[in-house]
């Protein structure tokens, strides 16, 4: 039985942060800690694009159109979101089928928050942003293993 995973080492790879706008200082907190967590993995400055997007709608076409460029190893979406709007399982469906579609890993951080983003802090061991960035740096990992120099996924 061979087991493949993903490995936690940034150096050398490129992600675009697709960051709404509209999350006021939850959405600000999330954008720190993925822009923390990629940097303490060793991804460069240079090898980092933020995206700001009006609102959270807006994303997952920012982020496919990311997907598409082809200039990323991976796609990191975060935002904060009103709680108690079902509607948001829809863009976060939306999101997820941009990596499945285009075959980049796309990482998603959302976190509920009241009007204007100020019902949580983001900060610290829970911040979404920081998990989603680590989660996009371990699949482009995985990724890049399991495929061969032809784009072709191996045998496991």
């Amino acid at each position: 039985m061979r087991i493949i995973e993903g490995k936690l080492a940034g150096a050398g790879l490129r992600f675009c942060i697709v960051s709404p706008r509209s999350g006021g200082v939850a959405g600000e907190g999330l954008l720190i800690g993925a822009k923390d967590a990629l940097l303490r993995h060793e991804v460069s400055h240079h090898g980092v694009d933020i995206v700001r997007t009006p609102g959270v709608w807006e994303a997952a076409l920012a982020a496919k159109e990311a997907a598409i460029t082809g200039r990323y190893d991976g796609i990191i979406v975060i935002g904060a979101l009103c709680a108690g709007e079902r509607e948001y399982l829809k863009i976060l469906g939306n999101i997820a089928s941009v990596g499945l579609a285009q075959r980049v890993p796309v990482t998603f951080g959302f976190q509920a928050a009241g009007p204007g983003g100020r019902d949580r802090d983001c900060s610290g061991a829970d911040n979404e942003g920081f998990k989603a960035a680590v989660a996009a740096i371990e699949m482009a990992n995985l990724l890049r293993q399991m495929r061969n120099e032809k784009g072709d996924v191996l045998d496991a």
